[in-house]
Order: structure tokens, then C-alpha cells, then sequence
């Protein structure tokens, strides 16, 4: 039987005043991390942990396992890979997999590859990322790198199952399984894939969980994997004071135009435009170039070459605009974004926050706009609830026609009718004359 979670509550949330959070800031030196990984961050600049790296590092290392909650960009990566870093250091070197981090993107996966390689680059720990798509020469590689082992492996569930599958993967001496951004591979429906994969680690394992937010079946997945954890939380961080947030209303045959005006006004030179539906990514590429806009586009119906280069175009400025799904929401660590826009409000709330988040950062400023359609008021609505602000609703460009009025409120009321009686469409008047209208 499982113990019940010990929850930890973070105490730098929004709304903490200042003077707080200096009282509780720590350097990495305080949390006594091997030297060779101390010498890796102050290579790369890194002084200070960022709140859920200072509450969650020591109980990793103490050897807890741990459900972290914290939003992307809140520097969750190095909160998990620094320990689990330090722990293989004190490790005999028996050339077999030591740690496991499962992912829901490709792009993930390279990042987490990019930044263990960053951290770890006087400690001498290995790193091999694996994930879906490339030839059968790609797999062929991987499949080699895993029986020689490799000390920390990052995989996508699907990826990983096919190799656990045919034998050869040894994870007899597994020390740490690692989720990273669980709640999205959740919603993308790798459930039994994870437990899979979890069923061929050995029992006694480290296991941290690692999400943005907490619905109940992230709560079932935590149960049946974490034994005894700690809980540490952040709380969901409103959008960065330097982000200009507005809004257009309008309906669906406006997107387009007012899409185009908007890039065109402001002259993007690195931004994102996000939709809903992969299906909508095509044709909003089409009306951008349409319109001479130079964009690139990333799905999952690309193949892993192809969304590699559409990504180093975009990271050197090649290609100034990608039209992408939430597959970039979250992941993608680019400091010189200047806009985004979503051209469908986003399905959960959390979601708009985190798609935001892409601009403005690194204490750079930014601008996010969204198109709102009559159907998407009342989302948009618990949106602005969530953020506490009313998000500015701009004027459309001249020529495109009336828009509709804000109304929030609107599906509430439209859905307030459901499961009513239907009326009789005669019940408010006399009885119409004819043989119809007679006693029998």
C-alpha cells in the first residue's frame, strides 16, 4: 500500500513580495552539488536555482521521489538532470543505463540532450537521445547505443517501446525514472505506454514526475508510480509584465486577413503563430504565403528531418515565423521571440499561459495576440479570469467588415437551455381554426 503524498507548497508563488523572495534565494554552491557540475554551471553563466531547482534538488538528492508542479520556463530541466547528474558521479561506471527521462516531443528530447551535454560537460556523464521517425539506419544506431548503454537516455514513449520490445534494452540498473511534462503526454494518450515502459525498469528505482498542471488523471498516474513522494509546487505564474497582451474579435472568415495585418504591421522577424488543429497549420500557412509572408511550419505529420531543419531555420533566423501546434508550447527555450499569436484561443487555460510564455523572455519585451471567434468567447473568458486582467480587444483593420461583440457570458447562457422541455410552438396562442382546433 502506498503512503499518502507529504505535500511541500513552495513558498515564491506569484504575489510574494520581493523582499521575500531575496530572503529565500540560494546559490547552486548551497546546495552541494559535485564540484565537476558546479564547474559546468559557472561555464554557462548560472548562479542562482530558480525556485523549484532550490526546493526540489535536495530531496532528489536525498532520494525521494517527487511530483514537481511548475509551469514550462520556471527551469524544471535542470532541477531534475542536476541531481540525477550528481548521483551517477557517485555511481560505479558499468556502462549501463543509469537514468530514463520519457518526453512527449522530439523537440524535447533534443533539448534535454542539448542541456545535459551543457551541464554535464566536465563531469564526463553520457547522454543519448531517441525518438520517433529517421531510417532504419537512425534505429540501428540507437539500438547499438543502448546495448553499450549510455548514462542518461531521454526517449519518447512510442520510440522507447519499440527497442524494450525486442530485448536488448538493460535497465537492470536503472536509478532514476524521469517524466518530464507528463501532463501533455497524458493528453496525447501515452498512459499505457509509460506503464510499459515503467514495468521493465527494476523496482527499486527514484522515481519524479514532472508536470505543468495537476488534473485528476496526472493525480491516478502519480499514484500508481511515486512511492511516498514529496510535492513541491509552484503556482501557476501569471504571463511576464513585458508581454503586451490584446485581442481581436472577429469571425472565422476575418482570421486570415487580420493574421496578415498584424504580421505585416509589425514586421516579424521571430515569432510564433499557434492553432489548435494540425489541420489549420497548413491552411494558415497557405494564406501566409500567400500573402508573401516567408513561414515555416511544424506538426506531427512532418518527418524528424524535416522538423529539425524547419527549427534550425527558425533558431538562426532563416525562417521569421513558424505556425505550429502546442507540440512548441512548451519545450522550445528561444530568447529572441518578439510575437505570438494564437490564432485559435487555446482549449485549456493553462495552455494560453504557456504558449505566451515563448515571448519575452530574458527580460526582452514581447507582444501576444489572439483571435477570438464568437464560439471561443466564454474560454476566453475563464482565460482572463485565470490571468486577473481584462486582455485590451483591438479594432479591426478598416475593410474587413463588422465584428461581433464581446460576450464571455454567451455559451453560458446558450447552454443554460439544455435539457429543457421543448415548448409547443403553439403554446402561446390560440388554437388554430380548422379541423385541428375541434373537440373529438
Amino acid at each position: 500500500m502506498r503512503k499518502a503524498f507529504h505535500e511541500l507548497k513552495v513558498g515564491y508563488i506569484h504575489g510574494v513580495e520581493k523582499e521575500e523572495v531575496h530572503e529565500k534565494q540560494t546559490s547552486f554552491y548551497d546546495l552541494e552539488l559535485h564540484p565537476d557540475i558546479e564547474d559546468g554551471l559557472d561555464s554557462m553563466g548560472f548562479k542562482n536555482p530558480t525556485p523549484i531547482q532550490a526546493e526540489a534538488i535536495p530531496h532528489i538528492l536525498d532520494r525521494r521521489d517527487l511530483l514537481g508542479i511548475a509551469q514550462t520556463g520556471t527551469g524544471k530541466t535542470a532541477a531534475f538532470l542536476l541531481p540525477t547528474m550528481d548521483r551517477i558521479l557517485d555511481t560505479p561506471d558499468n556502462g549501463k543505463v543509469k537514468a530514463l527521462v520519457v518526453v512527449p516531443t522530439r523537440e524535447l528530447a533534443l533539448q534535454i540532450d542539448q542541456a545535459t551535454e551543457g551541464f554535464g560537460y566536465y563531469t564526463g556523464v553520457s547522454s543519448l537521445a531517441i525518438y520517433g521517425g529517421g531510417t532504419g539506419k537512425e534505429f540501428d544506431r540507437e539500438k547499438k547505443a543502448l546495448k553499450q548503454g549510455a548514462d542518461i537516455v531521454i526517449v519518447t514513449p512510442g520510440r522507447m517501446l519499440s527497442h524494450l520490445n525486442l530485448g536488448y534494452v538493460d535497465l537492470s540498473e536503472l536509478e532514476f525514472l524521469i517524466l518530464d511534462e507528463a501532463d501533455r503526454m497524458l493528453d496525447m494518450g501515452f498512459h499505457q505506454d509509460i506503464m510499459r515502459i515503467a514495468s521493465h525498469c527494476k523496482k527499486e528505482k527514484q522515481v519524479l514526475l514532472f508536470s505543468a498542471t495537476m488534473p485528476e488523471k496526472m493525480r491516478r498516474l502519480a499514484h500508481d508510480l511515486l512511492n511516498n513522494p514529496v510535492t513541491v509546487q509552484l503556482a501557476l505564474s501569471k504571463p511576464a509584465a513585458n508581454v503586451k497582451q490584446s485581442a481581436y474579435v472577429l469571425f472565422d472568415h476575418q482570421k486570415d486577413a487580420v493574421l496578415v495585418d498584424i504580421l505585416k504591421r509589425k514586421k516579424v522577424e521571430s515569432g510564433i503563430v499557434f492553432t489548435s488543429r494540425k489541420k489549420t497549420v497548413n491552411q494558415v500557412v497557405r494564406a501566409l504565403r500567400q500573402a508573401g509572408i516567408k513561414c515555416g511550419k511544424i506538426s506531427s505529420d512532418l518527418k524528424q528531418e524535416e522538423r529539425e531543419e524547419v527549427m534550425l531555420g527558425f533558431r538562426q533566423k532563416m525562417i521569421p515565423l513558424l505556425v505550429a501546434t502546442d507540440v512548441v508550447s512548451r519545450g522550445i527555450d528561444i530568447d529572441s521571440i518578439e510575437i505570438v499569436i494564437n490564432y485559435d484561443v487555446p482549449p485549456n487555460e493553462e495552455d494560453y499561459v504557456h504558449r505566451i510564455g515563448r515571448t519575452a523572455r530574458a527580460q526582452r519585451k514581447g507582444e501576444a495576440f489572439t483571435l477570438i471567434v464568437p464560439d471561443d468567447m466564454q474560454r476566453f473568458g475563464r482565460i482572463e479570469k485565470l490571468i486577473e486582467r481584462t486582455v485590451d480587444k483591438l479594432d479591426l483593420p478598416k475593410g474587413l467588415g463588422d465584428a461581433p461583440r464581446y460576450d464571455p457570458e454567451r455559451g453560458k447562457r446558450r447552454n443554460s437551455f439544455k435539457g429543457r422541455k421543448p415548448r409547443n410552438k403553439f403554446s402561446h396562442k390560440k388554437k388554430p381554426k380548422g379541423q385541428y382546433g375541434k373537440k373529438r
